[in-house]
């Protein structure tokens, strides 16, 4: 089986948002500016641990004692996508103010870019603890959640070398988000990290550049660029959690149950403030 091949740019090929299967912008490799970016966004993944996940989750089942596992899901769904969205909006919203400057507008993006990956990380890693999957192992956790960023190409990914390792070809018998989280060999995991690292978040760099410039955009057409650019991510990284982790359970594992925690890590005051106040706004739900 061939492994999978890395991108060679043609000139003059553009990458559309959200296409991360297209060849890069650039020659292969990655430059100082982009690697200090890109371990950055690593270190920001890590800063969800599990502790924090089942808080979050065992405060949800708490203010909603009766919610069966399917409905948690959904507001764990409802909880992200508001988050995301209006956090990219905020971005700009704030450009248009005449105090703000255009450096200062770029600097809230970047912290808004942070709130975005914390909120991803709490979500991708929540969704695995309701479907009874704990992700206790960093580099587990940041391979998952770039999973979830990623999408389609990530799951190619991890199948052929998940085929690989196991000399059987390509595993389909299994939810991706299982081989990721639980059962694929620690050094498979790191080829996987190691191919996303080279390939996949330089694509994602060159996106983001544009998305950000949507955001410093006058006020109304600003608001509406970063707001929208966030959703459309959101939503991919549901769908994506969907067909990672399959169905919810019948059943909550135990790990969930609402209880007494002792203090631990907990992602930023900005993630979580973002997170609970999602809960009383319901964007529409992907069907």
């Amino acid at each position: 089986m061939q492994n999978p091949p890395d991108a060679t740019p043609e000139p003059g090929t553009a990458i559309l948002p959200g296409d991360l299967s297209g060849p890069l912008p650039t020659e292969p490799g990655t430059s100082s500016a982009t690697g200090a970016r890109i371990d950055a966004i690593l270190d920001r993944i890590m800063s969800v641990h599990r502790p924090a996940v089942l808080a979050h989750l065992r405060g949800i089942r708490s203010r909603h004692p009766d919610a069966s596992p399917p409905e948690v899901l959904r507001i764990l769904e409802r909880r992200y996508l508001t988050a995301v969205t209006t956090s990219g909006a905020g971005v700009g919203v704030a450009a248009a103010v005449p105090a703000v400057g255009t450096g200062a507008a770029l600097a809230l993006s970047g912290a808004e870019t942070v709130v975005f990956l914390e909120a991803t990380a709490l979500f991708a890693q929540s969704v695995a603890e309701l479907h009874g999957i704990p992700v206790d192992d960093p580099e587990r956790g940041r391979a998952l959640v770039l999973a979830m960023v990623i999408g389609g190409p990530a799951q190619e990914l991890l199948t052929q070398f998940a085929g690989q390792a196991s000399g059987r070809g390509p595993v389909k018998t299994e939810f991706w988000g299982t081989l990721i989280a639980k059962n694929l060999p620690r050094t498979v995991v790191a080829q996987f990290m190691d191919r996303v690292r080279k390939v996949y978040l330089p694509r994602m760099m060159a996106q983001a550049g544009g998305t950000v410039v949507g955001r410093v955009l006058p006020f109304g057409v600003g608001a509406v660029v970063g707001g929208a650019a966030n959703q459309l991510l959101g939503r991919r990284v549901v769908k994506t959690a969907r067909t990672a982790f399959g169905p919810p359970p019948y059943v909550f594992p135990a790990s969930t149950t609402p209880k007494v925690v002792a203090p631990g890590p907990r992602p930023s005051r900005r993630a979580i403030r973002a997170i609970t106040r999602a809960e009383q706004q319901q964007p529409p739900l992907i069907e």
